[in-house]
């Protein structure tokens, strides 16, 4: 089933009301296991008092139950192109909000919604559209992935659209974006790359790095210029070699950079993301979905932008050439793919899909963790890690139905 191609839309009102209800008691969700920045709380307690997490339980709090589950910050998604059916490329307001909502109840409370390679007027189009939504709430602001990537290592972006990234296209886009600019992947060894790199930083803008075929020393050269993000790591850029290392080992080995890895069986290895571990540790690292429309959704035909793109047992490609064309991950599968299958501690995997990105986009002191004074967005677990309960802003996105 292909998404809706308008790219037109009217931001809609926010998913989540701007004047939380103040009259329900405070809630404490007591007995599980609580995972904080500071290690791992057995039958801990989280105290939530309308949108925030709170560190002293008032007298008129309601006490549930929740022994036997984990409790895990909401998770930060800052690379994602749509769900539910929903294109945030290519569709209304409406179906960006369909998309938002189905990644939601797959845990992941604070997105940024990511365009693929288009023409430069409509990638502003689309900013104007995604920017509202970002001033809503709905969405913790834009990641641009192309047009200024390398016809190299392009993957499933429209090769005729791209172009070197030339500062005033760059600067184009951030003030299409109205401030809401959080990202922007760039082959950052075409004409212009550093020069971008130096106006994204100056600008406060993530610069990443990816969809590249540069050297090991050009890799370098943009790290010292500002980038500070690997997109969605070892994929779209030449491999690690033993004489010609190029990017891979220019990221890994620079604390500057955190890298994307898409934990979903398909697009790593379970050695390359232990390799990545390796190098950057825990703090280092950000899981992301690079969730296409599929997401949540089903198997069939869909459009990536302006290529169709074919979705078979959960792996998309493109119907022509056959590259992989994003994911259907939801930051859930991540999680406990991470934990039970990559046998990383619950507390590494935590932070790759919380705190890490949450630092990323300046948002630490709102979301990212379960310490008082962040937004209560949180994630219910049973013991097998499965996802039981969803709660966004003090309220449930997923109802567990504990009482």
């Amino acid at each position: 089933m292909a998404t809706p191609q308008g790219a037109r839309g009217t931001a809609r009102p926010a998913t989540t009301s701007p004047h939380p209800a103040t009259d329900k008691a405070p809630l404490i969700l007591s007995g599980a296991t609580v995972v904080l920045p500071t290690g791992t709380v057995h039958n801990g307690r989280v105290i939530i008092d309308g949108t925030r997490i709170i560190g002293a339980a008032p007298e008129n709090a309601h006490v549930t139950d929740v022994t036997g589950h984990w409790l895990i910050p909401g998770f930060v998604d800052i690379h994602n192109h749509g769900g539910g059916g929903a294109s945030f490329t290519s569709g209304t307001a409406d179906d960006v909000v369909r998309g938002i909502h189905t990644h939601r109840l797959h845990g992941t409370t604070t997105l940024v919604a990511s365009t693929v390679t288009g023409d430069m007027d409509f990638l502003a189009q689309r900013a104007g559209l995604l920017s509202e939504l970002a001033e809503q709430g709905d969405i913790a602001g834009i990641h641009f992935e192309g047009p200024f990537i390398s016809p190299c290592r392009k993957g499933a972006h429209s090769e005729e659209l791209l172009r070197d990234p030339d500062p005033a296209d760059v600067r184009k886009l951030i003030d299409a974006a109205r401030g809401q600019a959080r990202m922007v992947t760039l082959a950052t060894e075409l004409p212009g790359g550093i020069d971008s790199v130096r106006l994204l930083a100056e600008h406060g803008v993530i610069a990443a790095i990816g969809h590249t075929d540069a050297t090991y020393e050009q890799t370098v050269e943009a790290i010292d210029a500002g980038a500070t993000v690997a997109t969605h790591l070892f994929n779209a850029m030449p491999a690690l070699g033993h004489r010609t290392p190029g990017p891979i080992a220019a990221l890994l080995e620079d604390e500057r950079i955190t890298v994307e890895l898409i934990n979903d069986g398909t697009h790593l290895h379970p050695a390359a993301l232990q390799l990545a571990f390796h190098h950057k540790g825990p703090d280092r690292v950000a899981f992301i979905t690079d969730a296409m429309d599929a997401a949540g959704f089903g198997d069939g035909r869909y459009m990536l932008g302006p290529l169709e793109v074919e979705v078979s047992d959960g792996v998309a490609r493109l119907v022509e050439g056959g590259s992989i064309a994003g994911s259907t991950l939801t930051l859930d599968r991540a999680f406990k793919r991470a934990v039970t299958i990559d046998q990383l501690p619950v507390e590494d995997a935590v932070a790759a899909l919380s705190a890490n990105p949450a630092r990323l986009l300046g948002m630490s002191d709102r979301v990212g963790s379960l310490e008082p004074g962040r937004y209560a967005d949180l994630v219910l677990l049973d013991a097998d890690f499965e996802l039981k309960g969803v709660m966004r802003r003090g309220e449930w996105v997923v109802d567990p139905q504990l009482g």
